[in-house]
């Protein structure tokens, strides 16, 4: 089979898209947007919280932002005369800059630190300090059809979501000024998503995020190869959800969330772009596996979560290794877990349900998806296609 294509594109007011085609799309030549929009808002600006050592940021303009829009008028599906969506063209994956940015649509030089030693480094800003939130912030459509999800994609069209994912990481790596970049899917209302489309988005941020900054101390105190570690202590245990050749699934020791899952590579990688032709080949079978599990929980689409968690641009390469991460609100058929006084204002979580019967479910799960749905092998769709 042909690989998978990637070509650019502008949209009418300067927003770069995307267009990643299926291994054996044929090559197409792409509609231009011909939509008279507004100019592109200005870059928001951050401010700095010297307690939390945080920067926040404020984007007034995603007020105006598409909330659940009807069905004929999907920004997220191919233009048509009733649609003036987005995506002009028929597509397998698109991506493309967000109308409605955290970050950006500037760039900036100078580098963001915010210390993760005590408050009172040189480094740290200044009480009311403020920059601007330059970055980059995409949209990643799955699907050009508005119906399904994630788990609800065919092997082959994985396997480009994949590869957008890490060739984004990439592109986004090499932009002035980011320091960390961030591919992540929202789904469902109960997590606040405002597009039902099958869909995630892509964060570059200009400043490494607190969490990947405490993963980083907890590397320096425990030592380089805590992600080794923690892998083999979870082969080991009673968590383990699938082992592949090159990744293995788990529910974490100390999990905060009803349902949460980790993805860790067997070998040390830094982030999605470093990763291999047969690595990415596994990731796109056992990624649909996992949400197609997590969706036989309760049979019905599961709220969720699901991010990439990946080494700084340029910090911590050698340490933080690559991991993709799922947690889900949902604790039963009609519950869900609130973040209340203490883990949102204190951060000391409390959870409803052990690791260890998480696990037992969600292996459950898998296995009645893998009877009732079953992924096909990457090879298998791929002769099929050729063989039409």
């Amino acid at each position: 089979m042909s690989s998978i294509r990637q070509t650019s594109a502008r949209l009418a007011d300067g927003r770069e898209i995307i267009y990643f085609d299926d291994a054996g799309t044929q090559p197409r030549e792409r509609r231009i947007d011909t939509r008279e929009l507004d100019p592109r808002p200005p870059t928001p600006s951050m401010r700095f919280d010297v307690l939390s050592s945080e920067w926040v940021t404020v984007a007034t303009a995603r007020q105006t932002r598409v909330h659940l829009p009807s069905a004929d008028l999907d920004p997220l599906a191919p233009q048509s005369a009733g649609n003036p969506s987005e995506i002009p063209d028929l597509y397998d994956v698109a991506v493309f800059e967000n109308r409605s940015p955290s970050f950006g649509p500037d760039s900036g030089n100078e580098t963001i630190v915010a210390s993760t030693d005590e408050a009172n480094d040189a480094r740290q800003p200044p009480i009311g300090a403020v920059q601007l939130a330059s970055g980059r912030c995409e949209v990643v459509a799955f699907d050009p059809d508005r119906a399904g999800t994630f788990g609800t994609q065919s092997t082959v069209r994985a396997r480009t979501i994949i590869e957008a994912w890490a060739e984004r990481t990439r592109a986004l790596s090499a932009v002035p000024g980011v320091q960390q970049v961030f591919p992540f899917e929202n789904r469902g209302v109960e997590i606040g998503v405002t597009l039902h489309h099958p869909h995630g988005q892509i964060y570059a941020y200009p400043y490494v995020p607190q969490r990947i900054r405490r993963i980083a101390r907890s590397i320096g105190e425990r030592g380089p190869g805590l992600f080794a570690e923690i892998l083999e202590h979870e082969l080991a245990g009673p968590r383990l959800l699938i082992e592949g050749e090159h990744f293995t699934a788990f529910v974490p020791f100390a999990s905060r969330w009803p349902v949460e899952l980790q993805v860790l590579p067997h070998r040390h990688i830094p982030d999605l772009a470093a990763t291999t032709t047969a690595e990415r080949d596994e990731l796109a079978s056992m990624t649909l596996r996992l949400a197609r599990g997590l969706d036989a929980l309760y049979d019905a689409p599961l709220p969720y979560i699901a991010g990439w968690l990946q080494a700084p641009v340029a910090a911590y390469r050698d340490e933080l290794r690559l991991g993709w991460s799922v947690t889900s609100p949902r604790r039963a058929a009609d519950k869900l877990k609130f973040l209340a006084g203490s883990e949102a204002v204190m951060g000391a979580w409390v959870a409803d349900i052990s690791p260890e019967a998480s696990a037992a479910r969600l292996r459950d799960a898998i296995a009645k998806a893998d009877e009732q749905h079953p992924v096909e092998p990457l090879n298998q769709q791929w002769g099929a296609m050729r063989d039409a």
